[in-house]
């Protein structure tokens, strides 16, 4: 893979850590600023008011996104270092990526936050983006 989709790779997994400890931020009153923000945008209304309740979902929540993303990390790192040996570390990620955009996608479109599409859309957009340059994927780059 060249360096640069490796750089690409990077800097969406760099990006995709950061909006996990955003979200894990907002289990607690003195770190929930971004997160509610970020509530208001995509539920087009006031702010939402965070209960123990949800703060402690949002806490679990943020935690799994992290731990899914360094999962990712090792994973497209050992995919990268492999070669094209790797591919089946890419279609996992892959599979991974698309069932949760679905799912994720759908049932905030389905509560009422329908604009979490567009978050959605665009961090599996930069995912395939490199998974479609890297042409990890490409019948023929398994040799």
């Amino acid at each position: 893979m060249s360096p640069f989709w490796q750089a690409w790779f990077q800097f969406w997994l760099v990006s995709m850590v950061l909006f996990a400890l955003l979200v894990a931020g907002g289990a607690l009153p003195a770190t929930d600023a971004p997160l509610r923000m970020g509530l208001a945008l995509i539920s087009m209304g006031p702010p939402t008011d965070l209960t123990p309740a949800g703060r402690f979902m949002i806490g679990v929540l943020g935690g799994v996104f992290l731990g899914w993303m360094v999962m990712l990390w090792l994973v497209i790192r050992q995919a990268i270092t492999m070669g094209p040996a790797g591919q089946p570390l890419w279609q996992a990620a892959t599979i991974g990526m698309l069932a949760w955009y679905a799912l994720d996608s759908t049932l905030s479109v389905l509560t009422g936050f329908g604009l979490n599409v567009v978050p959605n859309t665009l961090a599996l957009a930069m995912f395939l983006i490199g998974i479609a340059g890297s042409k990890a994927l490409a019948p023929d780059a398994r040799g």
